[in-house]
């Protein structure tokens, strides 16, 4: 069996390994060629290309890198016409991986969608395509099944892949001496707070400068109460963040290894996107911190019909922590969050009382496994 994946950013990459551990767990002999990043090489398979190469994000970005994304999917096109795999895999990525359905679809491939577009906050226009070019869809959240449902789409919930991920990390079960030593750090007894600026540069440009400022607030506040410990992702060289951070003594960078950074940590200050639901399964407190370009927010407005932008707030249906969104994410209002969740001992036992109900919507654990063995099944059916 060979299988075509397609994952375009960070979080692609990550459950893009999941699932192809799901394949060879069911065909240890099958192959595996990838768009991807360094958790799905870590599995095994071709890499085909790099997502930290192509990562971009909003309107005016994607205007500017309009002639690299053209390329990338002419070359795509080509590999896999060359390599004829049994399906093509797509994992989130809508804006090229919905092009890539219907050039795949109409040249005979089976294709899946892992972790569809999210049509149910905007692009409603979307579902359309995936009727037509998709074979069969698999989400990952609980709250998109009646969606789905009622729109004729096919799709599948094997529950979320996060659950098994963090369960499976040694990170998040050793003791927080054990962590800080295992990253050369030393435990001085000061109160760790995560700081995860996002995982593209033009999101570490935005937050990391207002975080850095925020962590000089609390200082100014508490004196030496506070460590802040920067979970780095994996796309950005450390170079890049030590333009912002400028020898800061109070803030360590740590590689790989966000799920312990969060484990470990009494408060989180996290950019929106999969980190923040991550945090809510592990059960750290956090507020959500996000902006972007002027131009690209407004339009983005006008266009999402939600009321929150945080994975976790959707899935529970309420509002878990609060989302510090543009103009409302400034240093101030950030540190008086991150100091309310740790000294409000009923405002953060609520929060986490609510990540115990949000969990348990999100399912059993080996999803990922799950949904392999589905896609395996309807191959061989066909």
């Amino acid at each position: 069996m060979k299988y075509y994946i397609i994952a375009g950013e960070a979080s692609g990459d990550l459950h893009g390994s999941n699932l192809m551990r799901g394949l060879l767990a069911h065909a240890p002999s099958c192959e595996i060629r990838f768009w991807g990043g360094d958790r799905m090489a870590a599995v095994g398979g071709t890499l085909v290309r790099d997502y930290r190469d192509n990562a971009v994000m909003g309107l005016v970005e994607v205007i500017g890198r309009l002639g690299s994304i053209l390329r990338n999917l002419r070359f795509c096109k080509k590999d896999i016409l060359g390599w004829k795999p049994d399906a093509v895999i797509l994992i989130d990525y809508p804006g090229f991986n919905l092009k890539i359905a219907r050039f795949a679809h109409e040249h005979g491939f089976k294709v899946f969608y892992y972790i569809p577009p999210k049509v149910w906050a905007r692009g409603e226009g979307r579902i359309r395509l995936l009727k037509k070019y998709v074979d069969r869809t698999f989400i990952i959240f609980p709250f998109e099944v009646p969606y789905f449902e009622a729109k004729g789409v096919s799709a599948v919930y094997n529950g979320n892949p996060l659950v098994d991920n963090i369960a499976a990390t040694p990170s998040v079960h050793i003791t927080r001496e054990e962590f800080l030593r295992s990253h050369s750090l030393t435990d001085d007894g000061r109160e760790l707070i995560a700081l995860l600026a996002g995982s593209r540069k033009m999101e570490v440009d935005y937050l990391l400068p207002r975080l850095v400022r925020t962590a000089a607030i609390l200082k100014e506040r508490t004196g030496s109460r506070f460590r802040f410990l920067l979970a780095a992702a994996p796309s950005i060289d450390r170079s890049y963040y030590d333009r912002y951070l400028h020898g800061n003594p109070d803030i360590d960078i740590i590689y790989g290894d966000t799920y312990g950074v969060l484990s470990h940590s009494a408060a989180a200050a996290i950019s929106s996107g999969t980190a923040s639901l991550e945090a809510a399964v592990i059960g750290t407190p956090q507020v959500v911190c996000y902006g972007m370009n002027p131009i690209t927010y407004a339009i983005a407005r006008m266009v999402v019909r939600l009321d929150t932008i945080s994975l976790a707030n959707m899935i529970l249906g309420r509002h878990i922590f609060r989302e510090l969104l543009q103009g409302d994410c400034t240093p101030e209002h950030i540190a008086g969050e991150l100091l309310r969740m740790t000294d409000d001992t009923a405002y953060r036992s609520r929060m986490i009382s609510d990540y115990d109900d949000m969990r348990a919507m999100l399912g059993e654990k080996d999803s990922a496994r799950r949904t392999a063995a589905d896609i395996e099944r309807l191959i061989k059916e066909k």
